[in-house]
């Protein structure tokens, strides 16, 4: 039997390459799109992971660091300690930062942390140069992100660091580049004010000095104890909110990037309805360009089912085809976001299945025409 897909589509081999190609730079901007949620899912658990703790202290009706403000006094962490069933505690602090670099101003998001204590946010594992901190002041550990080298000197705030390490792969819940200080260095760049501004508070009657503040108290649970206990005993004695790992992970994975999923997600509906209306105007276009050709096809006995089975035909390997084409260009350019991109498998082909009913309801509108072509338009024609 005569396949009347393939001898159309190799008659307009061109129109039908080039305009699958063209969708399929949209849907490889959609696998791109599902790639920067993945990413951003990974993203928020790096540092997560990376500090290994049990249990996060914040202020009091806070969400924690991530969320929203917090601010604690640094002694809490000594109290901490000291509850039965800590096996560690330290104080941390979180702020974004703008770096020189090349004349150009690079926005980080900077971890302060006791070098000499027990927790330490620094993954051996994605260290790749040099080591980690050593002294409370002017050392810096950044990522490879950045562009910044060992021995590099750095200007922030009214101090000059030293870069003495250099990691891969470390970034903020956020995307952006991690570097770490010592938790003197951020206590100093975070709450210390300028003279200026601590003489002009003195003078309202003021105190301004006190920068002993933390944005957080992490803490390593004994082994046999019980971590959601250890966590409901320091939110009853202390007055503060305390989540567990595994809530600090929902409250990043689910709650900060939930608004942002909404907005990917709406913005692949939106591309994928595109795709499908171009492929339907393309099929009717190509319909209408034959439709002398279908009434005479009608006229000489070829059933209905025949000619419908055609269209469908050219409409899903139109979508195949696409699809192949976007799944290439996402490949070629995923790597040059400035964010993490994730292309997984599962995903693609959850994509496939929705080009492929999406060709399918696109070819409706040639078939309509189809089963509405006059066979005596091929003796009038």
């Amino acid at each position: 039997m005569i396949n009347l897909a393939q001898k159309e589509i190799k008659h307009t081999l061109g129109k039908f390459i080039v305009t699958a190609a063209g969708v399929g730079m949209l849907l490889g901007i959609v696998m791109i799109m599902m790639g920067v949620y993945r990413g951003m899912i990974i993203d928020a658990e790096v540092l997560l992971d990376d500090l290994n703790v049990d249990l996060w202290v914040v202020q009091e009706n806070t969400l924690g660091p991530f969320a929203e403000s917090s601010r604690l006094h640094e002694d809490l962490k000594d109290t901490i300690h000291v509850i039965k069933g800590v096996k560690s505690s330290e104080g941390i602090t979180f702020q974004n930062l703008q770096l020189p670099l090349k004349g150009e101003m690079v926005r980080v998001f900077a971890v302060g942390f006791n070098p000499f204590g027990d927790i330490d946010p620094i993954n051996p594992s994605k260290l790749i140069a040099g080591r980690g901190l050593k002294r409370s002041h002017y050392e810096m550990v950044v990522t490879d992100k950045i562009g910044f080298k060992l021995g590099d000197k750095i200007k922030l705030g009214r101090d000059i660091y030293t870069v003495v390490g250099v990691t891969h792969g470390t970034v903020s819940s956020g995307g952006d580049p991690l570097v770490y200080i010592s938790l003197k260095d951020a206590q100093e760049l975070q709450f210390l004010y300028s003279n200026e501004r601590i003489r002009n508070d003195r003078a309202r009657g003021i105190n301004s000095m006190n920068s002993h503040m933390i944005n957080a108290v992490v803490a390593r649970v004994q082994s046999g104890y019980d971590v959601n206990k250890v966590a409901k005993d320091i939110g009853r004695w202390k007055h503060n909110s305390v989540y567990t790992a595994k809530q600090e992970k929902t409250i990043l994975t689910k709650n900060l990037i939930k608004m942002a999923s909404k907005q990917i997600g709406m913005f692949t509906v939106i591309l994928v309805i595109v795709s499908t209306i171009i492929i339907a105007l393309i099929i009717y276009t190509m319909t209408l360009e034959k439709m002398k050709e279908i009434a005479i096809m009608k006229l000489i006995g070829i059933p209905n089912s025949m000619i419908i089975k055609m269209i469908v035909q050219e409409t899903v390997l139109m979508g195949v085809l696409a699809f192949i084409a976007g799944n290439i260009f996402a490949h070629l350019i995923y790597s040059k976001f400035p964010k993490r991109v994730v292309l997984e498998t599962p995903d693609a082909f959850g994509l496939f299945v929705v080009v492929l009913i999406a060709s399918v309801l696109a070819s409706f509108v040639g078939v309509k025409k189809v089963i509405s072509a006059d066979p005596a338009e091929a003796i009038g024609g």
